[in-house]
């Protein structure tokens, strides 16, 4: 079983505490400072790891917040021109300096001097770094990075006016849960028009983003940005075969279940076909699940969960209530979507979400508090590549939270609505997997045909939505569905990063199997996997956890097996 070793150095005092380091001027005589600095011996290779771990902490806290501060307010022109400048100047100077300090790293003589196991990930990952720069690739970069701010600013500026009120998309949201059948159509045909508005706006930005991308894959030497993506992404534990496994899994055994449930559910409504605003309803006719009125309560019920599930991590959660670590609450002018960001300097995460009194906000809430605890659990780590996990197992953190906690959601609701809230979570498993293979594998399809139309590509669109697709009847609304992409963020900010959640999900449904049989060690296997951060292998990173790294069809069966065990002692 793998432990956290870390090296007797303690804090470096290298960074000044007051840095600024949102300007590069300050930053730039440090990293000069650690480029001249003689290497004599494996210490002090060692040192120059952590003083130049210190200094990137501090860069990328600088940059964390500057998003932060641009994502909570879209139409703040000072917060943008905030962001937009670091991106600019600094972020540019960081990977050319970061690539240089990658390379005398890697190509030091005093390298076979450092602890194997310690430095073996790091090492893996800078050389991969170094193998991958491209001085001509930094510009290059830098435009998708702004081209993603213009994804953030477009969608954040989306609004419908709705009886009467001007009202945002995740407020929007809540609508398609009502019993009344013509509220429900009125507001998802009001999103998805207020969508449809800015789709070729959208457009324009996407192809940008696939010229610049594969413009950065061809300078790197890759035949396509799929593969350069892989290698960028330090996928050294699976690859596009893989995923065509998860592919093939998710047809054969998720999208059968979700379809089944599609004809339940039609039956249960009694209409003539399933439409897009028929999928959120309660087939009883119950009003929606709303599990708090404003985002205190939220807080609040949330951290008394924790409390129940672990008292260590009851605490962590309690550490954030501090004024400084959550912005919950939508609002016009606030970026969409929810995350979990790492301000690396002072080891605190804060957490970004559009909250507006649904089922999916308290999901979402304990979601990015997984991250959050994932985040504290590893942050004693002196090295900061450590203190950041591979995506695939910073879902688990976050994924395997909000099916744990099903059996503490009595905090927000009675018995009743809380079997309802669960069998809701897990019915909507059988969706989530089918829809990230749907990205994930028009993400391949994307880059492996580079020089593709809008005509190809959204035809492409429409034949992965009828392989993975829900038995939903989208007569009359085709020009929304063809689009349809273009909501998920991640096609525009983060290439690539979407499949982790299908891995991840697999990951989180096994510790939920263990919570099952015996909480205690479901949590001290969460704790322990969690407080590795990034310093092991992924496979190791499961293996930490007693999780197995499969995801296949056979994985895949076996767990949605045991969701469907579970369904059928839920009622309706």
């Amino acid at each position: 079983m793998s432990t956290v070793t870390h090296p007797p150095a303690g804090p470096t005092d290298f960074v000044p505490a007051d840095i600024d380091a949102t300007r590069w001027e300050t930053l730039a005589p440090l990293y000069q400072a650690l480029l001249d600095r003689a290497l004599k011996c494996a210490n002090c290779l060692e040192q120059l790891i952590l003083d130049r771990s210190e200094l990137d902490a501090a860069a990328a806290e600088a940059r964390a917040n500057l998003y932060i501060r641009m994502t909570c307010h879209t139409d703040d022109e000072a917060a943008k021109k905030g962001y937009l400048d670091f991106v600019e100047n600094v972020s540019p100077k960081l990977k050319e300096t970061g690539f240089e300090l990658d390379r005398k790293i890697v190509e030091s003589p005093h390298r076979d001097g450092l602890d194997t196991q310690r430095y073996e990930v790091l090492l893996r990952d800078l050389t991969a770094e170094v193998e991958l720069y491209r001085p001509e690739n930094v510009p290059l970069e830098t435009e998708d990075t702004k081209l993603g701010q213009e994804f953030s600013e477009v969608a954040g500026a989306m609004t419908v006016e709705f009886e009467g009120k001007e009202r945002t998309l995740p407020e929007m949201a809540t609508y398609l849960e009502v019993t009344d059948r013509a509220t429900r159509e009125a507001a998802w045909r009001g999103v998805s028009e207020r969508r449809y508005r800015d789709h070729e706006t959208l457009s324009v930005i996407f192809d940008k983003m696939l010229d610049l991308r594969g413009r950065i894959a061809r300078n790197a030497d890759f035949d396509n940005y799929r593969d350069y993506a892989f290698k960028a992404m330090h996928r050294f534990d699976y690859g596009p075969a893989a995923c065509a496994d998860f592919h093939r899994g998710a047809e054969e055994v998720c999208v059968p279940v979700m379809r089944s449930l599609n004809r339940e559910r039609q039956e249960a409504l009694g209409v003539e076909s399933l439409r897009p605003w028929d999928l959120g309803v309660d087939i009883k006719g119950r009003d929606p699940l709303r599990p708090f009125k404003d985002v205190d309560e939220l807080v609040t019920k949330t951290s008394k969960i924790f409390h129940r599930l672990d008292p260590e991590l009851g605490a962590m959660f309690d550490s954030l209530r501090d004024g400084e670590s959550l912005d919950l609450a939508t609002r016009k002018g606030k970026a969409p979507g929810g995350y979990q960001e790492n301000r690396d300097r002072i080891r605190k995460p804060f957490i970004f979400m559009n909250a507006a009194g649904m089922q999916n906000d308290l999901e979402t809430m304990i979601h990015e508090a997984g991250h959050a605890f994932h985040s504290i659990l590893c942050r004693a780590d002196p090295l900061l590549h450590y203190r950041h996990a591979p995506i695939e197992f910073c879902e688990v953190a976050s994924m395997s939270m909000e099916l744990i906690c099903q059996p503490y959601l009595g905090e927000f609701y009675d018995d009743a609505e809380a079997a309802r809230a669960r069998r809701v979570h897990l019915e909507a498993l059988a969706r989530l997997i089918p829809w990230i293979a749907t990205i994930d594998a028009f993400q391949h399809w994307l880059y492996t045909n580079p020089g593709h139309d809008r005509a190809t590509r959204q035809a492409t669109w429409l034949e992965l939505n009828d392989r993975f697709g829900a038995a939903v009847d989208w007569t009359g609304l085709e020009q929304f569905r063809a689009v349809s992409w273009q909501r998920q963020l991640h096609l525009f900010e983060v290439p690539f990063y979407y499949i982790e959640y299908g891995i991840a999900q697999l990951g989180a449904l096994q510790l939920w199997l263990q919570a099952r049989e015996d909480q205690n060690r479901a949590m001290t296997n969460y704790r322990r996997a969690m407080t590795l951060g990034g310093a092991r292998p992924l496979p190791e990173l499961f293996a930490a956890a007693e999780l197995e790294f499969d995801f296949g069809p056979p994985t895949m069966k076996r767990l949605m097996d045991a969701v469907a065990e579970e369904l059928e002692s839920l009622p309706l």
